[in-house]
């Protein structure tokens, strides 16, 4: 017998109909604003069809299911934050990117805290989640330290190096948990200088700059 609320979450044979790009934008954009406010489990069909003034059915149609229109939505707004970092120094471009993850933190870092669950059950969404957030994050971090160890700031051996990235990225999201708090650029800040440039051995910016 079918649970109540089985329904929310699939319906049989989608069959694929004409959105337009900006409307599946619009969709996506709706999507993660109400991942955010209330978390994986409070999403519903409904609940988008409702802030986007689009049929249900027209949702089922085009993704089949909640876990599938919410992949859709990773993929189809994953806008990389720090690839375009590069100071010329690894300080510089750390600091940025703690000021790049501050203007950031309320939507990314909150959605990562309303996915983390969900995830872990459902492997789609567990990889959607990685490609779409984590990895573009992990793979401009470790391209930062390859250019400092390529610029002899950093040795090549420092076993500090593969770290960095799970540095950032875990306090990021252990703050929230831990103090009630993201993680915003003043901490971030304070943890590289304190943390991340020790470890590496690297020349932390002059005093006031």
């Amino acid at each position: 017998m079918q649970s109540p609320g089985s329904a929310q979450e699939s319906a049989p044979s989608p069959r694929r109909s004409k959105i337009t790009p900006e409307r599946a934008q619009e969709l996506y954009t709706a999507v993660l604003e109400l991942l955010r406010e209330g978390g994986y489990e409070s999403l519903t069909m409904e609940g988008v069809a409702a802030r986007t003034r689009c049929g249900k059915s027209t949702l089922y149609r085009q993704w089949g299911s909640k876990p599938e229109l919410v992949v859709a939505a990773l993929h189809g707004t994953r806008t990389p934050l720090l690839a375009h970092i590069d100071t010329g120094t690894l300080s510089g471009d750390l600091h940025e990117a703690a000021r790049v993850i501050d203007a950031a933190s309320n939507r990314d870092t909150a959605l990562m805290h309303a996915l983390s669950h969900a995830a872990l059950q459902n492997p789609g969404l567990l990889c959607a989640l990685r490609e779409a957030l984590i990895a573009p994050s992990i793979d401009a971090i470790d391209a930062m330290v390859r250019r400092a160890v390529e610029r002899g700031e950093v040795a090549e051996g420092n076993p500090a190096v593969p770290f960095v990235a799970a540095q950032l990225l875990g306090v990021m999201r252990a703050r929230p948990l831990l103090e009630g708090r993201y993680g915003e650029e003043g901490f971030l800040t304070h943890f590289i200088e304190s943390a991340v440039l020790p470890a590496l051995e690297a020349p932390a910016p002059p005093s006031g700059s």
